[in-house]
């Protein structure tokens, strides 16, 4: 057997997270980007010829984070705009931003609009440096819906899956099943759909519905016909509630949930991923990162009830997980999630939401998201413990020692 690749990990204090302990003094084997074995033996014992050995002094080591809201092509909160630059602009500026994502400790996301098989195949043969990238393609829309981004005077929409357009617009069960399927045919891991209206979009509510029932039920069937599901972007308990009764396995958002919606969700084993960050910094910097006044109104809506939803959640045993939704330069602020949440969570709930249930929602378990045989080697070498205090991952510049990500030192 080669052993290509090889890199041997010691005196490594491993962070189980499922059990939310450390585990001191582990030898951690890597074999061509992904874990051999985890022991307990400090005995180093004989390197093979090209193994290298890195020794971590008794330092904590945890999985690479996984964040389960991104918007990689997003170069600007003007997602309007975004349509017309040039596809190869909008990859360059892609490029940036992941690369920055994967400094903070991001190996895995989870691209909930935009992102396609070819920005996934860039990360993984190496053109472009980044976390993994899980995509859904481009989400699906009703017209006037929250990935409409004309105004009301304008009627022209180019849905051609070359424009960087985060959405396509489609009404009726038979578009909406082609839109499905054309994503999915890519290869897409999830679908997206808008159920509500949302901020950045210029002319529909937040307190809408969106898609009929028909339509709803028509892409979940797509899906689940190639073993995938539907995410729906959601804010309000009536559009929750309404996309969890029709078989839609994830909420994005969810600021508005009642207890109707903690009982869909545990009745359903669905996920809630909470995008709470996006809104403080909507607030703070939407208007000069492109965002329209009328949207900015928006936000106060939703930014107040985000926390208490998540602690709604938390309390009634929902399967969270961790997202940040921001958009443009905003997407610096990516880290911050975690000081927002250990306001209504513990550092333990906040820890498995970026590692153990992000990989169960992707379909991913045993990949990422776990120190473990047989997972990637995306790996993070700590100088603090984020399980006595998960605000240091807020401050990735300190708190992160090294970052791995398939066996190799990212180069930060």
């Amino acid at each position: 057997m080669s052993h290509m690749n090889s890199l041997r990990i010691i005196n490594a204090s491993v962070l189980d997270i499922a059990t939310g302990t450390i585990l001191p003094g582990r030898t951690i084997a890597i074999r061509d980007g992904l874990i051999a074995e985890v022991s307990d033996s400090a005995v180093t014992g004989e390197l093979f010829p090209g193994e290298e050995l890195l020794d971590v002094a008794g330092k904590i080591v945890m999985p690479g984070l996984i964040d389960g809201h991104v918007h990689v092509m997003a170069g600007t909160a003007d997602l309007g705009g975004l349509s017309s630059w040039s596809p190869n602009y909008a990859a360059a500026q892609s490029a940036r931003l992941m690369k920055d994502m994967l400094h903070r400790g991001f190996t895995t996301v989870r691209d909930v609009a935009g992102a396609d098989y070819g920005l996934a195949q860039a990360v993984e043969e190496g053109l472009f440096v980044g976390p993994r990238v899980v995509f859904g393609g481009k989400a699906l829309s009703q017209t006037g819906g929250h990935g409409d981004m004309r105004g009301p005077g304008s009627s022209f929409q180019d849905d051609h899956q070359c424009c960087p357009s985060i959405s396509i617009i489609c009404d009726g069960a038979d578009a909406v099943r082609k839109g499905a399927r054309d994503q999915l045919r890519t290869g897409a891991n999830h679908v997206k759909i808008m159920l509500s209206g949302g901020v950045a979009s210029p002319t529909d509510r937040v307190d809408s519905t969106q898609f009929s029932d028909e339509e709803i039920v028509a892409v979940v069937e797509e899906a689940r016909a190639v073993n995938r599901y539907v995410t729906g972007h959601a804010y309000t308990a009536r559009a929750v509630n309404r996309g969890l009764k029709l078989g839609v396995r994830c909420i994005e958002h969810g600021n508005l949930i009642d207890d109707e919606s903690v009982a869909l969700f545990v009745e359903n084993n669905a996920y809630l991923v909470p995008t709470l960050i996006t809104y403080q910094r909507l607030k703070i910097d939407g208007v000069k990162n492109g965002l329209s006044e009328s949207s900015h109104e928006k936000v106060d809506l939703v930014l107040n009830a985000g926390l208490e939803a998540l602690a709604r959640a938390t309390r009634g045993g929902v399967n969270v997980v961790f997202g940040t939704d921001l958009l443009g330069d905003m997407q610096q602020h990516q880290s911050e999630e975690f000081s927002v949440r250990a306001q209504v969570q513990s550092s333990w709930e906040i820890l498995r939401s970026a590692t153990l249930t992000a990989a169960e929602l992707m379909g991913m378990e045993g990949q990422v998201g776990v120190i473990a045989p047989g997972a990637f080697a995306d790996l993070l070498v700590l100088n603090k413990n984020p399980l006595d205090d998960v605000t240091v991952l807020s401050e990735p510049e300190t708190s992160i020692d090294l970052i791995l990500k398939a066996g190799h030192v990212v180069d930060r």
